[in-house]
């Protein structure tokens, strides 16, 4: 198997699109190398806990209502080509994603890693749920296999939040500026959300250097 690392927000669009990219290149090669890990990353650190109205935060990013229908339009095209359906409608909050992130980690203890960060995904893209809620997550966690009164009470505390803040400083510090990052075997950098053929084609260049049985 060949570790494939990805530093990811649960709350970035591009995210969305890379691991659904990701996900079909997988589902076409049912025998792919690819040992994935998630990691966390946060592209908004200084957000508010409790998260701000998705409208404002918008509005500082882009300027003026117009960019950020231009924005939606351009991503509820790629969403509709990589199979994914965006619902701006329904997000009405923008939300702080640490404790998702600490979510994803405690999920790879489990090894419910994939499941928890899929879920974590199609609650805020898809159906506007505040990723940011304790209550939220704690469902959320439900759903992807791991014991919601568990979940309650590590959310409730700081449990590993300091470890965590050093893996996002750590990611800083390697040059990871923005997410999605693939770091391949250790070694091999790829920003963006790749296309399924792009990921086709890395499994296709492995084979055929042998590293793949």
């Amino acid at each position: 198997m060949i570790r494939l690392d990805i530093f990811a927000d649960p709350a970035c669009p591009w995210c969305y699109l890379g691991k659904a990219n990701l996900d079909r290149a997988l589902e076409s090669r049912a025998d792919h190398p690819f040992l994935l890990e998630w990691h966390p990353f946060q592209l908004n650190p200084g957000m508010p806990r409790d998260g701000v109205p998705r409208a404002d935060h918008l509005l500082r990013i882009f300027g003026t209502q117009s960019r950020t229908v231009e924005a939606h339009l351009r991503l509820a095209e790629l969403g509709r080509a990589a199979g994914l359906d965006f619902d701006f409608e329904k997000m009405t909050r923008e939300p702080n994603t640490f404790d998702a992130l600490r979510l994803i980690h405690w999920a790879g203890l489990e090894g419910r890693q994939s499941a928890m960060v899929a879920a974590l995904f199609r609650a805020h893209w898809r159906e506007g749920r505040d990723i940011g809620n304790p209550e939220v997550l704690a469902d959320l966690a439900q759903q992807a296999g791991l014991d919601r009164a568990a979940m309650v009470r590590l959310l409730a505390s700081d449990a590993d939040a300091g470890p965590l803040r050093d893996r996002i400083h750590h990611a800083r510090q390697r040059g990871v500026t923005s997410v999605p990052t693939f770091i391949l075997a250790d070694h091999y950098v790829i920003s963006g959300a790749q296309s399924p053929e792009f990921w086709m084609q890395v499994m296709d260049d492995l084979a055929q250097q042998g590293q793949v049985q």
